[in-house]
């Protein structure tokens, strides 16, 4: 048995830790039942700084120290493994995650303490390490979807993963590592919709694995069946994500059976009144499965009692409820009235759509498949089944212009509602990231490394992928947006053309 002990790094510590890790989670739970010995240091909900990681690292003799997480987290992994190597000199140091799968050779050349690396699904490659490290070897590449470090320098890549494909055959997440009463629960309201500023014991459940869009910005960590392992003429294998009219999707997605059990599981042991789903797309898995896996979720929400029955005062106000609210994402142009308003009907009170844009130019690039009529239909379909639409909106394309963020305005205005838009940013793994890499890498002084390390939730800007404004142009004009100020934004343009010549992609 080993000794295992899995940290959960620091990731927007701009806000509150609202979510248990849960790929972590599950990770904990697929290592426990082998045998193992699993402990988790939560950081990210913690947040006390080196000296208590130092002492968390002290505790215990640990044979492994795993730890992974999005991009986004790359800084705090690279403090984080640096103080493990200090500590546990000895411990074989995992990392896994879209962190690592996205650009796996560049992070283990800047990570240097990282043993072995957890490349794309690690349900399967986690535990045949730790399996490895129980016996004393150390042969990393023998194991499929890992890289790691040779005895005589340089990095192995291992022959690709597969993915699995029964779902259901995964456990539930080992929640009870994490601080839930500590932390998670009193950081359960959301803002999205009435039931979720009330909740009170939210948790997360992810029912699927990718989508089947080809969304140009996303990338999807390596679970989509979107990986290809590429040998070049120097006989250096390397990873390949999605590229111009190359694309691959595998979709894969629990049973409701699956979880409606587990939310009911999430009812019975932790008194949960709200379930967040983490989908990328819930749609997706929808349409996939013939318009029949939504249904059945919702026909099993009524069937185990979780349909929430809400508790009223006086005035009728909602004050709580029996049963568990949920909320998820959908798709503008895959949702249809009838999956609305079953989804209502079994407590749906929120869904986020990713619309990206309301202009038609900028949504052709994107590789969404929807129109600014889709995007507003879906809205209204939304709102007429008694769910809350929650409108994401980006700007700083490749082709964003002033038409563009003209169209934008005009359609908040039509639809009433406020918007203040991320900005596209091109991810590791990402179509755009591949198409603009070198781009990027100039703008941080030819240092890929320092790209990553700026990389936040996009709410912030980092490398500019609009050939039409710079970061200072665009944070300017989504300030403008916000404040509906037409005024200005035309007063610019005027100004920008004497700066410029035509516009490189506009068409207007």
């Amino acid at each position: 048995m080993t000794k295992v002990l899995i940290i959960n790094p620091v990731v927007r510590e701009e806000d509150v830790p609202r979510h248990v890790p849960y790929g972590i989670a599950l990770l904990a739970a697929i290592a426990m039942e082998k045998g193992h010995l699993v402990q988790v240091y939560d950081a990210n909900a913690w947040r006390l700084g080196e000296e208590t990681l130092r002492e968390v690292l002290r505790a215990d003799d640990w044979a492994v120290i795993a730890l992974g997480g999005i991009t986004t987290a790359y800084g705090s992994i690279k403090s984080i493994v640096k103080v493990v190597r200090q500590e546990c000199p000895k411990a074989v140091i995992v990392l896994g995650g879209g962190v690592l799968t996205s650009l796996p050779r560049d992070v283990m050349g800047w990570l240097p303490e990282v043993d072995v690396g957890c490349v794309g699904e690690g349900f399967v490659t986690f535990p045949e390490i730790l399996a490895m490290v129980d016996s004393g070897r150390r042969d990393w590449a023998a194991i499929p979807g890992t890289i790691s470090r040779q005895p005589g320098g340089g990095l192995a890549l291992s022959a690709a993963r597969p993915l699995i494909h029964d779902l259901d055959s995964l456990p539930y997440p080992a929640w009870d590592l994490f601080p839930l009463e500590e932390v998670y629960f009193k950081n359960s309201a959301m803002l999205y919709s009435p039931e979720g500023m009330l909740a009170k014991r939210r948790l997360d459940i992810n029912a699927s694995y990718g989508c089947s869009m080809i969304c140009r910005y996303c990338y999807h960590l390596g679970i989509a069946g979107d990986m290809r392992y590429e040998t070049g003429a120097d006989g250096q294998t390397t990873v390949h994500f999605d590229e111009p009219s190359q694309y691959s999707r595998t979709i894969r997605y629990h049973s409701p059976d699956y979880i409606v059990r587990m939310a009911k599981h999430l009812r019975d042991k932790y008194d949960v009144d709200y379930i967040l789903f983490l989908d990328e797309n819930l749609m997706t898995m929808d349409q996939h499965s013939g318009r029949t896996w939504l249904k059945e979720i919702c026909r099993l929400w009524h069937e185990y009692g979780l349909t929430p029955k809400p508790t009223l005062d006086a005035q009728g106000l909602m004050t709580g409820w029996e049963g568990i609210y949920w909320s998820g994402t959908s798709h503008a142009t895959l949702c249809t009235k009838d999956i609305l308003k079953t989804m209502r009907a079994a407590g749906c009170a929120h869904l986020v759509y990713g619309y990206e844009s309301f202009a038609p130019h900028v949504l052709k690039t994107v590789g969404k498949g929807s129109t600014p009529a889709t995007n507003e239909r879906s809205f209204y379909w939304t709102l007429e089944a008694g769910i809350r639409p929650v409108p994401n909106v980006i700007i700083g394309f490749p082709n964003e212009d002033f038409q563009s963020i003209r169209d934008n305005m005009e359609a908040w205005h039509k639809l009433g509602i406020t918007v203040k838009p991320h900005f596209a940013t091109a991810y590791p793994g990402s179509e755009w990231f591949t198409t603009h890499r070198d781009s990027l890498i100039a703008q941080y002084g030819g240092n890929l490394e320092a790209y990553i390390l700026d990389l936040g939730d996009a709410s912030t800007i980092s490398g500019v992928i609009c050939q039409n404004f710079n970061a200072v142009e665009l944070i300017g004009l989504r300030e403008l947006m916000v404040q509906g100020n037409r005024r200005l934004i035309d007063a610019y343009e005027v100004e920008w053309q004497m700066m410029r010549t035509t516009p490189k992609w506009g068409s207007h």
